[in-house]
């Protein structure tokens, strides 16, 4: 039987699980106009790609979101205000806030308690502030479910293989680890995005004619 002191834990594994009802296989991030464009067609070219994200770009921007929306007396309103302000294109828009509400409306289901639709990094927050967790262990696990699931949505469009993808997830451990210890005391004068390529992507595909991913 698990030691109560991980029940936390697997409580927040369980919310970043691809089993957990927040829709994330349906999102791209904007990786399948990139492969229709050929800028991704293999696995080097994919880990350059999701590096960027995470160290520049969507990765980076929601980890600093999680971090703040973990913190005692931190204004969630105002938060999930931000957090739909710095979203550059509708489809990142829409992502954000369509995860973000599945995941609170089940983890409210799931555990009698009362949370708001808001934007996936801020609802994640708020959800997880009571587990109390260390900050950088919920920012770590949160970036790996990002970017497993962009990964497996290469796998299936690209097409890369299953070895391929999980060899390239592997590969960004480190970064993932990095970011998640310089991050978690990170505040709003940090936030930042510089993945121009992705979000020229993201609005690129808009109206990609026909298309997989919802974004």
């Amino acid at each position: 039987m698990p030691q109560s002191a991980d029940l936390p834990l697997l409580s927040l594994i369980q919310w970043l699980s691809p089993a957990f009802p927040t829709g994330g296989y349906a999102y791209s991030h904007g990786l399948e106009q990139a492969a229709v464009d050929a800028t991704l067609t293999n696995a080097a070219s994919l880990h350059a790609w999701l590096a960027d994200i995470l160290t520049h770009g969507t990765g980076r921007q929601d980890a600093i979101l999680l971090a703040i929306a973990l913190r005692p007396q931190t204004d969630l309103d105002a938060l999930t205000d931000l957090a739909l302000a710095l979203s550059s294109s509708a489809e990142r828009h829409q992502e954000t806030l369509a995860q973000g509400t599945a995941l609170a409306r089940t983890v409210a289901a799931v555990t009698g308690r009362t949370l708001k639709p808001r934007p996936l990094p801020v609802a994640l927050g708020e959800a997880a502030a009571p587990l109390n967790l260390p900050p950088g262990q919920i920012l770590a696990l949160y970036l790996h479910a990002f970017a497993s699931n962009l990964v497996q949505a290469m796998v299936r469009f690209v097409p890369l293989g299953q070895t391929e993808g999980q060899a390239t997830l592997a590969a960004l451990h480190p970064i993932i680890t990095r970011l998640a210890d310089t991050l978690s005391t990170a505040t709003e004068d940090d936030l930042s995005s510089s993945s121009f390529g992705a979000e020229l992507a993201a609005m690129r595909h808009e109206t990609l004619q026909p298309r997989i991913f919802k974004t």
